[in-house]
């Protein structure tokens, strides 16, 4: 028999979970065939000696937002670098599509901070057009994608802080129905960003009606992951429960130093719903600095209307002091990214493309050498960048860090947000699962190398329906990776945020080698996953 590709003498680690095993595996077709067996017979176009190191199935990245950053490189080497083989984008209510009929402008301004500089030619519409425009690249890795409610929301009432009228609800529910039948995975929230933070819980109850009907789930990020965590998970809980709705919790955390250790109580009621037979699963970033728009640090009335009224209150006087007082209030009902983070000292503007000498470095001291107060620094820099700006914030615990990734639910992911070429960004674009297998499996021992790669391929497949990924299992998709765990290494920093990983040696997208001993391949093999 003569196949494409022959992996020989691997360690491999199946993807399952189970205890890795010694074998070979031939690849033909972009097929795996006959994994484990030592080959007999086996002829093949290339012979590859694994050398006993492991051979598992390719990451897929469940949480992302690469969305727009694959129409300028749409290879994603910094993923593949890291053995990332599929990326699911439309995330936390944003995604590219659908665009309502006033077009596209207050979409491009709502998506600004994650457009990583591309300005697209928004040549689609539609979300089939959408994906037809990413399945047209030459991908390096395969591409999912969600729809997201904000996105719907802006669509169908801009960027309005009121309840949906029933016909505003009923064209929701139809543009939902739509992006679903062409091709989306499922639909995504994002409560703290307007306009999905004006959205009541009964709006989302009613379109995970409509999930319910395709066999979608939600995917949320929840209103608060601080001080009210508990009380939104219990929010997001509930519409698994009354819609029957499959149901994950956006990279779950336990967010600000007086909230470490509320994940005791967050796994609970995610067993508990589990026992009653609701399907609630989470996905987690493994970092203690998380990654967004410096804007989550406003309050969502502030941004009502979108960006031109915020600036609007932010130039006025009275407005800006009220803006001001709230956020360093002691207590509030919305999740104060700047309280959150300890204040200023915990707050790190990563790129801001219009002022780049404000990047990488906190904004305490940023605004000490200016002579301002921080957060009227923080303003004006929201000011200047027009919102296009991400920000890091230091405000999650290592134990609950830890807790969370031992759950048996979690899903492992990377909640990536690019920036423009030389822009600063968060280690976790280009570290994130090289992290897991450095940090968690080899130093701190928190997972089983088995279990670390469970939680990276067969979980997340098993919870998108990607039926035929995940696994290295006969007829499977080759999609694969080959790690040297005597030398892997996470290289990335906040000060070196690119750098490329040590001991990932191979990569393969549907069967073609597409990034070997750290350099790419001309292999173009990703495909768009509808």
């Amino acid at each position: 028999m003569r196949v494409d590709v022959l992996f020989k003498n691997a360690r491999i680690v199946d993807g399952a979970g189970t205890p890795w095993f010694r074998g070979d595996i031939a690849v033909a077709d972009g097929r795996i065939l006959f994994p484990g067996q030592f080959a007999s017979g086996v002829t093949a176009v290339r012979e590859i000696d694994v050398a006993d190191r492991y051979l598992m199935p390719g990451f897929i990245d469940s949480h992302t937002h690469m969305d727009f950053v694959l129409l300028r490189d749409p290879q994603a080497l910094p993923r593949l670098r890291q053995g990332v083989t599929t990326q699911v984008i439309g995330q936390c209510g944003f995604s590219a599509a659908p665009v309502g009929d006033a077009g596209p402008d207050l979409l491009e301004t709502f998506l600004a901070f994650l457009a990583a500089g591309v300005k697209p030619r928004w040549q689609w519409r539609t979300f089939g057009q959408w994906l037809d425009t990413l399945a047209a690249l030459p991908l390096g890795a395969n591409v999912a994608s969600n729809v997201g409610h904000g996105t719907l929301r802006l669509a169908v009432m801009g960027m309005d802080d009121r309840p949906a009228r029933p016909e505003e609800l009923t064209a929701m529910k139809d543009l939902l129905r739509r992006s679903l039948a062409e091709g989306a995975r499922g639909m995504t929230s994002g409560l703290i960003y307007p306009p999905g933070s004006f959205a009541p819980a009964a709006e989302l109850m009613e379109l995970a009606g409509v999930l319910r009907e395709h066999g979608a789930f939600y995917e949320s990020h929840m209103r608060n992951e601080s001080d009210r965590v508990i009380e939104c998970v219990a929010e997001t809980i509930a519409v698994a429960e009354r819609t029957g709705a499959a149901v994950i919790i956006s990279h779950h955390k336990a967010s600000g130093r007086r909230n470490f250790g509320k994940s005791v109580e967050s796994l609970r009621l995610i067993d508990d719903a589990r026992g009653r037979g609701l399907d609630v699963t989470l996905n987690q970033h493994s970092y203690e600095v998380g990654s967004t728009t410096l804007r989550a640090i406003l309050p969502g009335w502030a941004q009502e209307g979108g960006f031109e009224a915020l600036a609007a209150r932010l130039t006025a006087p009275e407005t800006r002091a009220r803006i001001r007082a709230e956020v360093e209030a002691e207590h509030g009902d919305w999740d104060n990214y700047y309280r959150n983070s300890g204040g200023a000292a915990g707050v790190i503007p990563l790129n801001t493309p219009r002022t780049p000498d404000m990047e990488g470095r906190p904004l305490s001291q940023l605004a000490a050498e200016r002579g301002m107060h921080p957060l009227e620094l923080a303003f004006d820099l929201i000011l200047a960048n027009q919102g296009d700006d991400t920000a890091a914030f230091d405000n999650i615990g290592l134990e609950d860090i830890e807790r969370i990734l031992r759950h048996p639910a979690t899903i492992l992911a990377s909640d990536a947000i690019p920036g423009p070429p030389g822009a600063k960004v968060h280690p976790r674009l280009c570290g994130a699962n090289v992290r897991i297998l450095d940090l968690f499996v080899r130093q701190r021992k928190t997972l089983s190398l088995e279990e670390a790669v469970r939680k990276m391929t067969s979980a997340p497949a098993r919870r998108l329906r990607f039926h035929d990924r995940g696994f290295i299992a006969p007829g499977m998709a080759a999609d694969l990776v080959i790690v040297d765990m005597d030398r892997v290494r996470d290289n990335t920093s906040f000060a070196n945020p690119s750098a490329a990983p040590d001991g990932i040696d191979l990569v393969m997208v549907n069967g073609r080698v597409a990034m070997e001993n750290g350099e790419a391949t001309a292999a173009r093999a990703g495909l768009v996953l509808r």
